[in-house]
């Protein structure tokens, strides 16, 4: 009995399917939880087990006490050692181009060869989900990739653990609504980044299209058709909305449920490949640059706008370091650690301009780097 109330609390049952699909058969003002849900839940924490302990041959014995940050082992770029200069700015505080020289070093986050793990942040809206209790973390990746990558929806459920409809939705709906002042802010960067695809681009891929951003930016000439890729399939409607209000013909867009590890396009199909704030959360940084690298034309352009790990030793990274298991945990895998300019930049495309901007609404996800690398 509950004090002072003489009211029962509700309680939550697990009832079997064929109770869940028939509403007659409820029990009123209960609330019911899906076996489906309890599932998810169960794996996301022996996945968090995995990462945390390190232990795969069968050590988790249930619900976790406590969590803890995942650090990779050193991977030092090979590529830096023999192309030691590549181009970037300094801190920008208004949108432009113009670049400097600087040591490969002297990137974001780079902490000559210890580094955290390469699984980043995707979108941030950290504020705005916290106390949810989601986990969607990610499985062990498989390093059999031959035999992974054969089967696109193979590829999806073991890259990409499967999440509740409910999460997804919630998911799709919050990337919508709380990443306006980030977009406005950085519209200036976009605007003149995008500006390089005009006349050289008429099949363009995104990868992590999301709720469709970008699209603007890159789909106002007539002739032109985009491939939009994302494991969320609730962010397709979102992304064709955005398509339309671009003035992009319904049949010039097509929206494919899949990973970037994985893509499911043919070699050299592609004049560009777009990505913003999608390395952050991939399971496989180098992976998915490669099959980047795979699908672009040759000539064709990489455009991208990615958040990276502030320098070492400031205030920003040793918060970031605190918060990155939190910031998986709330924002769908993406992680406040990665340094993936140096991924790029040893992704082994012709050439690379990589400019940095620092951006007053992103909070957390600062510094960003921006820019393209030529297949």
């Amino acid at each position: 009995m509950s004090m002072g109330t003489g009211k029962r609390p509700p309680k939550i049952e697990v009832l079997p399917a064929q109770v869940l699909e028939d509403p007659n058969l409820r029990r009123p003002n209960r609330p019911t939880m899906r076996l489906s849900d309890l599932k998810f839940l169960s794996q996301t924490q022996k996945v968090l087990y995995i990462m945390r302990t390190g232990d795969q041959g069968g050590g988790y014995a249930g619900p976790l006490t406590n969590s803890g940050m995942t650090l990779c082992s050193s991977n030092p770029c090979s590529w830096f050692s023999s192309n030691p200069i590549i181009t970037q700015t300094p801190r920008i505080t208004s949108p432009t181009l113009t670049t400097v020289k600087k040591s490969a070093q002297d990137l974001p986050g780079h902490s000559g060869g210890q580094q955290y793990c390469p699984c980043c942040p995707r979108r941030h809206f950290l504020g705005s989900v916290i106390g949810t209790g989601l986990l969607p973390v990610f499985p062990a990746f498989a390093s059999d990739k031959d035999s992974i990558f054969q089967d696109p929806t193979e590829v999806l459920n073991r890259i990409h653990l499967p999440r509740p409809d409910w999460y997804e939705e919630f998911y799709a709906s919050a990337m919508d609504k709380t990443m306006k002042s980030y977009e406005a802010e950085i519209a200036g960067y976009k605007s003149q980044l995008f500006a390089n695809l005009r006349g050289k681009a008429d099949r363009i891929l995104e990868i992590g299209i999301g709720t469709g951003p970008n699209i603007k930016y890159y789909a106002n000439h007539s002739g032109i058709n985009v491939v939009g890729v994302d494991p969320n399939r609730k962010m397709e409607k979102y992304a064709q909305a955005a398509a339309e209000a671009a003035g992009l013909p319904r049949l010039n867009f097509r929206f494919m449920q899949a990973v970037a590890e994985a893509l499911p396009l043919g070699d050299a199909s592609v004049d560009a490949v777009v990505g913003t704030l999608i390395l952050c959360s991939v399971k496989d940084v180098d992976q998915t640059l490669q099959e980047v690298r795979r699908v672009l034309k040759p000539g064709g352009l990489y455009i991208f706008v990615e958040h990276v790990a502030a320098k070492d030793g400031t205030i920003l990274r040793f918060v970031q370091g605190i918060l990155d298991p939190l910031q998986q945990t709330v924002a769908d895998g993406c992680h406040l650690t990665r340094n993936t300019a140096t991924n790029i930049a040893g992704a082994g495309f012709a050439s690379l301009d990589v400019n940095q901007a620092v951006l007053s609404s992103a909070s957390l996800i600062n510094p960003h780097v921006y820019g393209i690398a030529y297949r």
